[in-house]
């Protein structure tokens, strides 16, 4: 690999975007998303972005394991257990944790009644707001391999066309 490639590889490890890597690496601007395509397609620095990932999963020791299983919590959440059973909202710390993990944020508005002086707190308003479970579960099911968008081919092939009917005259244009 030249410089450039190496410097490629090493942006795109911090920011998996092989146009802003190609620009950060060197390349043109006008050219960067083409020649960010295809250095992805080089073997050579797939490799090196094959096994600059693998050190990177390694060192904060982070297992497909731990990525299907957070994907799972995700994906199969239950809202029903963000309420008790009289339909309030649980605290935070009452969740169990694979409903936490789900969590992707929370709102609390403090209600009131009257104004001024008077105002009395009179309650808590709480927007639960959750990790999208769509993209989860298509994440999970590619991980799991459930997902083919290309068909892969090894070896030669042969691929035969035959025209059947009235027009089967090979010179005739269909």
């Amino acid at each position: 690999m030249n410089d450039r490639q190496k410097r490629f590889v090493a942006y795109y490890l911090k920011d998996p975007n092989a146009t802003n890597a190609a620009i950060s690496a060197g390349y043109s601007k006008k050219a960067a998303k083409e020649i960010g395509s295809r250095l992805l397609t080089n073997a050579n620095v797939a490799a090196a972005i094959a096994e600059g990932q693998a050190k990177l999963a390694a060192k904060l020791e982070i297992t497909a394991e731990q990525i299907a299983r957070e994907l799972a919590r995700i994906a199969f959440v239950d809202p029903r257990k963000f309420f008790n059973d009289n339909g309030t909202a649980k605290r935070i710390s009452e969740l169990d944790d694979d409903t936490a993990a789900a969590l992707a944020g929370i709102e609390v508005f403090e209600e009131y009644e009257r104004r001024g002086k008077q105002r009395e707190l009179i309650g808590y308003t709480k927007r639960f707001k959750l990790a999208d479970k769509g993209a989860s579960l298509e994440r999970l099911g590619r991980h799991l391999g459930m997902f083919k968008d290309r068909i892969g081919v090894d070896g030669a092939f042969e691929i035969t066309v035959r025209h059947i009917g009235a027009r089967n005259n090979p010179s005739d244009p269909a």
